[in-house]
């Protein structure tokens, strides 16, 4: 199962994801805790690994940065109990969300669907699969990002409005992840811009970084 999941890049078939689920983000925002995920998706053409660069989207004045954890999914799952879902966890990943945050205002401005601000080729960097027991409490472990050595975001787990199981159980109440899919977690505050020529640091806790170059 193990040796299977490290190939998620290519086995899975989607990346969903959930915004605003750090309390210290929507605090940061001055907006309420959502009383449920806000979901959305990528493509898995997103990933990139090191190595590879993001590239700014044309057109894209304004890219940013939100690091995440991210869980491989090792089975079907569909309508699981909160109770249940480590069952369905067959690993991690950290992750970045790249934003083309002009895009993403636009489209939220004119009440249009924000797939390309999310979606486009090289915004969703992916460090190698990271094994279950490495991260014994996924539920407070820290995540952090550098921007040219200067640290960006700082933050654990445990600030999480949805816990990672109660993210899971409600998105296969409507979506049925399956085999190598990819769940990403949310963004702690401190996302921000970056630019051609910058490099990002990013870590979770002293488990595993990655950096990734920013390309026109």
């Amino acid at each position: 199962m193990t040796e299977r999941l490290k190939q998620f890049r290519e086995i899975g078939k989607k990346v969903v994801a959930v915004c605003r689920n750090y309390k210290g983000l929507t605090a940061a925002q001055g907006i309420p805790n959502p009383k449920t995920p806000s979901l959305f998706a990528k493509p898995t053409t997103a990933y990139i690994t090191e190595g590879q660069s993001i590239r700014i989207p044309e057109g894209c004045n304004l890219l940013y940065h939100e690091v995440e954890l991210g869980v491989v999914i090792n089975q079907n799952c569909s309508n699981v109990a909160v109770s249940d879902v480590d069952d369905y966890i067959g690993g991690f990943v950290l992750a970045l969300d790249m934003t083309a945050k002009d895009f993403h205002n636009e489209a939220k401005a004119n009440s249009r669907p924000w797939f390309l601000s999310k979606g486009f080729d090289t915004s969703c960097p992916v460090s190698d699969f990271i094994k279950k027991e490495k991260v014994p409490n996924y539920q407070d472990v820290r995540l952090w990002l550098k921007v040219d050595g200067v640290i960006k975001q700082d933050d654990s787990t445990s600030d999480m409005i949805f816990s990672v199981p109660e993210v899971i159980s409600y998105i296969s109440k409507y979506i049925t992840l399956e085999e190598g899919d990819v769940v990403l977690t949310g963004t702690p505050d401190g996302q921000g811009p970056v630019t051609e020529g910058q490099i990002m640091e990013a870590g979770l806790a002293d488990i595993v970084s990655m950096k990734f170059s920013v390309a026109k």
